[in-house]
């Protein structure tokens, strides 16, 4: 009985041993080259890794997973790897900044797309002196495709500001003109009026002394 409680107790360090414990690799950041993609264009997700534990870590495998769909209402999957040169080794507590570079179908559908990205890592065991266990730390990022009929709608946008902008131009033109039409009407009409009264005004004397001759 005492031989079976040691060999168990053997087994479970060997086990403790071969796999680390806790989450030592993490995927702290994942951003895109650029905010907003069109279709058929290409680039990169630069992926931020964190050792959290105690010894190296080493990644041997790094990839994006994109789920798209076509016009056709089918949904494709494409994975992209990163650029890199793999394993690559990271010391404890530091980061390394890797980089995966993808490239965007010509008829994707657009919107917000989330790209999965995943990272392969390993342990160095300092009683072994070998590289063990496994961890695969994950990353969703969102990514956003612009319609390609956006440029299309914007020149129209455009369009209709310019021509919006040129009526209202229009618009106070003729309404200055309008403006002074009136004014020049009413300056007319005053000065007729003060001709006719002028005109009567140097009238009636002669109307008088014409009065007063014949008399």
């Amino acid at each position: 009985m005492p031989r079976k409680k040691l060999l168990i107790v053997l087994l479970l360090f060997l086990f403790l041993m071969i796999i680390p414990l806790g989450q030592a690799t993490t995927i702290t950041s994942c951003t895109f080259d650029k905010d907003t993609y069109k279709q058929g264009q290409s680039g990169y997700i630069t992926v931020t890794i964190y050792n959290d534990e105690e010894y190296k870590i080493r990644v041997t495998e790094l990839t994006a997973t994109i789920n798209y769909y076509y016009y056709d209402g089918y949904d494709y999957t494409q994975r992209f790897s990163t650029n890199i040169t793999l394993p690559v080794e990271i010391q404890q507590g530091n980061s390394r900044t890797l980089y995966i570079p993808f490239s965007l179908p010509s008829y994707i559908a657009s919107g917000h797309t989330s790209l999965y990205v995943k990272a392969v890592s390993e342990g160095w065991n300092l009683e072994s002196e070998r590289w063990v266990g496994s961890e695969h730390p994950t990353y969703q990022p969102l990514l956003y495709i612009e319609s390609p009929y956006k440029e299309q709608l914007d020149e129209k946008i455009t369009i209709n500001e310019q021509l919006a902008g040129q009526l209202e131009e229009q618009q106070i033109k003729n309404k200055n003109i309008t403006n002074m039409m009136l004014i020049l009407g009413a300056t007319t009409v005053v000065f007729a009026i003060m001709t006719i009264f002028l005109f009567f005004i140097n009238r009636r004397p002669r109307i008088s002394m014409q009065r007063t001759v014949y008399s």
